[in-house]
């Protein structure tokens, strides 16, 4: 079966690369990374033989493939009614008797400790109940106030999970894969998330974009390279984010689609309009080393995370529980593994300097992911607008956990943690995102392998 899809692969080739074609889209991805002491070396040998494999299991257990949405939301930016209607882009939900007991019920107990927890959450739920004796105006102020510090540090807009629009989709039966949706639906969605988020001024055209004039992004990077650097990392994130998308349709094309059935595999033709360096005027390996920066950037807040999840108290709970003890052995060990990492990107230098200016800064940065993530709703392929907004939220739950790191710090080894929590919803998309990004770094092996196969 593989050798056939590898097959088929080679068969997406155009008949004649041009010379040295096949080792353009890598020839510049070496070597250290900007605003980094790494290099895309070290992560290539941890990801595709340390951390790949485990954390390839872990998104395969029942706690991590079931991830709740809303793919009803209309799109708050634009009026858009361009729903896609290939069946690739179709999204199958779960029913009700599919979804783990524990899942479907949000139960979270498993030990004395957990059940003590839940009665201490209920207690502070009474506690904290708005006093009946305010006026109606005070109370409707006190609930907003609440509202406000609940999402004062998230970087996301989070569906509703209690909404009757949103339903459980199975993420191992809903692939990421290419599904056909792009032109100027699909062109809408980037150009709206590069141009009116990205802090990016809007006579600074970036490079491939329409209308950028044939200065070949000289304007751009010069730009780029004088703003400072929780900009230019807020750039590279989105950079990335899209360079690991465009991975995934790129290595599960639709190779052969028949009546009998359908192939999916590497589209070489297709990753080398996306990142060659001819090909994209030397954009395809920028590109790539910002899909290294984001990994970067997710893997430290794995290993900032750790004291969260060592808590006894917390638990992967799906009702099974002999396979939730096994999951939460393997998730610390991938979280070990990635506190391990030799290299780590250094957050520090993030919103240093003047504590005011700082301040407002990150509020800036929030808010423009924020925003962001609100893009995802406009998505018109469904199966694009799930693995978008989970994405999203994986990266804004990342976000949440550098910019939480004393919170982090102070979390008591047993008992509540009541400064700093992640939801399931969190959970599962932080893991699932990086996984995605783990991922693309893992095919850009086998793409290598497969354009040095040609020579």
């Amino acid at each position: 079966m593989e050798a056939r899809i590898v097959l088929l692969a080679l068969l997406a080739l155009p008949a004649a690369l041009p010379r040295g074609a096949e080792r353009r889209c890598f020839c510049q991805v070496t070597g250290y990374l900007d605003d980094c002491t790494c290099d895309v070396e070290t992560i290539d040998a941890f990801n595709n033989y340390k951390l790949f494999p485990r954390l390839n299991e872990l998104l395969q257990s029942d706690y991590f493939r079931y991830y709740k949405v809303n793919l009803q939301k209309p799109c708050p930016f634009w009026e858009d009614n361009s729903h896609c209607g290939m069946r690739d882009c179709a999204v199958q939900p779960c029913s009700s008797d599919e979804i783990p007991d524990g899942i479907r019920a949000g139960s979270y107990k498993y030990s004395e400790e957990a059940n003590n927890l839940a009665e201490q959450c209920e207690e502070a739920k009474r506690l904290g109940a708005v006093d009946d004796s305010l006026s109606k105006e005070t109370r409707q102020a006190v609930l907003q106030w609440a509202q406000h510090d609940d999402s004062s540090d998230s970087f996301c807009e989070a569906d509703d999970i209690h909404s009757p629009d949103a339903e459980y989709v199975d993420l191992l039966l809903n692939p990421e894969r290419y599904t056909g949706y792009k032109g100027p639906d699909a062109w809408k969605i980037w150009n709206s998330i590069y141009e009116e988020n990205c802090f990016k001024p809007q006579n600074v055209k970036r490079p491939l974009a329409s209308g950028r004039g044939d200065d070949g992004g000289h304007t751009f990077y010069k730009w780029l390279k004088g703003v400072c650097v929780e900009k230019r990392a807020f750039y590279r994130l989105i950079s990335g984010l899209h360079a690991s998308i465009n991975i995934h349709l790129s290595a599960r094309y639709l190779l052969q689609d028949s009546w009998s059935e359908k192939k999916w595999g590497p589209n070489v033709t297709e990753f080398q309009q996306r990142f060659d360096e001819v090909l994209t005027s030397g954009e395809g390996p920028r590109r790539l080393k910002n899909l290294y920066f984001l990994y970067l950037i997710e893997l430290r807040a794995l290993s900032k995370v750790l004291p969260f999840f060592e808590r006894p108290a917390f638990q992967l709970y799906t009702g099974n529980q002999s396979q939730d003890a096994e999951m939460k052995h393997l998730l610390l060990e991938i979280l070990h593994l990635a506190k391990s990492f030799p290299l780590h990107f250094d957050e520090n230098s993030f919103f240093a300097g003047n504590k005011e200016e700082a301040a407002k800064l990150k509020e800036e940065f929030r808010l423009h992911f924020k925003n962001i993530s609100k893009i995802m709703d406009c998505v018109g392929c469904f199966k694009c607008r799930l693995w978008g907004k989970l994405q999203t939220q994986g990266l804004g739950t990342a976000l949440k956990i550098l910019f939480s790191e004393n919170l982090i710090e102070k979390i008591p080894e047993s008992g509540p943690s009541y400064g700093f929590q992640l939801t399931r919803q969190e959970i599962v998309a932080l893991f699932n995102a990086f996984g995605r990004v783990s991922t693309s770094v893992k095919e850009l092996e086998n793409f290598r392998n497969i354009l040095q196969n040609m020579r």
